[in-house]
């Protein structure tokens, strides 16, 4: 920079009154054609932001550097729209202390896949307090129509439950089955989304339904994983020990609460995963305990 520039620069600043320090230079650059074909492709391409449209106008042999795209690109005001994804909220409700049956069912799906590739879907339902196994309905598909079918079958033989403990799916959370539970006086309980161990009862059954029957079995179709999934229900139920029951199966903890000649006093129940505990838990003999 030449003395006499200084000086003349300097004078400007004087003549105007301004200080040196906000004298600024002024772009004589012409963006124009750049605006238009920025506005051309971003009518085409609305989800295509600056970098896109950088590549499509070196495709068309516009020579532009990127940096001058974005900028003439924000100063368009252009910009592609992100929605905010929608995140469901449930308020933490405390479990309850269980003490009889029906006061809780749990429900969730499982799913597995044939020999010929057919995918399937289990409904589980079980009892929280007795953990039996109220119903594994197997089919291809399970909308909410179909579950509150199953879950009208089990009422029928087991009675209206106070409660129904279910995560957020769709078959769920959908108006039919929500103005099911209304309809029936059952209040529908949603733990959290991604909190399982909100239902933790199902969770550890669906874990043995899976170690125990799904990843033993070789199911050749739909109705053979019916018939399959069946027999090992009634096992579960009716041979398989249960250590949260002091070892005893589901359903001769539940005949042996329900008899009221057993059961001495029912306000000692609650072991410390506030839960029953077997026979010990009602002031019965627990018997000898398998190895």
């Amino acid at each position: 920079m030449t003395a006499e520039f200084q000086a003349s620069e300097r004078h400007a600043c004087e003549l105007m009154e301004i200080a040196r320090t906000t004298h600024r230079y002024s772009s004589c650059r012409d963006d124009s054609w750049l605006r238009e074909q920025l506005l051309r492709l971003a009518r085409e391409k609305p989800r295509f932001g600056y970098r896109r449209i950088h590549l499509l106008l070196g495709r068309e042999g516009v020579v532009v550097n990127h940096k001058r795209v974005q900028r003439v690109y924000r100063e368009l005001g252009l910009s592609v729209k992100r929605t905010k994804r929608k995140r469901l909220i449930r308020v933490v409700r405390p479990r309850p202390l269980l003490s009889a049956p029906n006061q809780e069912w749990a429900a969730d799906f499982v799913s597995d896949v044939t020999a010929g590739g057919q995918r399937l879907r289990v409904l589980c339902v079980i009892d929280s307090f007795t953990r039996e196994c109220l119903a594994l309905e197997v089919d291809t598909s399970l909308p909410s129509r179909r579950v509150t079918r199953v879950l009208e079958r089990v009422i029928q033989h087991r009675g209206v439950p106070v409660a129904i403990r279910c995560d957020n799916g769709p078959e769920i959370t959908s108006r039919h089955f929500l103005a099911w539970g209304v309809e029936r006086k059952i209040d529908i309980v949603h733990i959290q989304p991604g909190k399982p161990t909100q239902n933790a009862h199902i969770e550890s059954f669906n874990g043995r339904l899976r170690e125990e029957c799904l990843n033993v079995s070789w199911f050749w179709n739909l109705f053979d994983a019916r018939r399959k999934i069946a027999c090992w229900r009634d096992e579960y139920n009716q041979q398989r020990p249960h250590s949260s029951l002091n070892y005893f199966t589901p359903e001769e903890f539940r005949r042996q609460f329900a008899s009221p000649s057993t059961v001495t006093d029912t306000t000692e129940i609650g072991p410390a995963s506030r839960q029953p505990c077997g026979r010990a838990s009602l002031g019965l003999d627990p018997g000898p305990i398998p190895p």
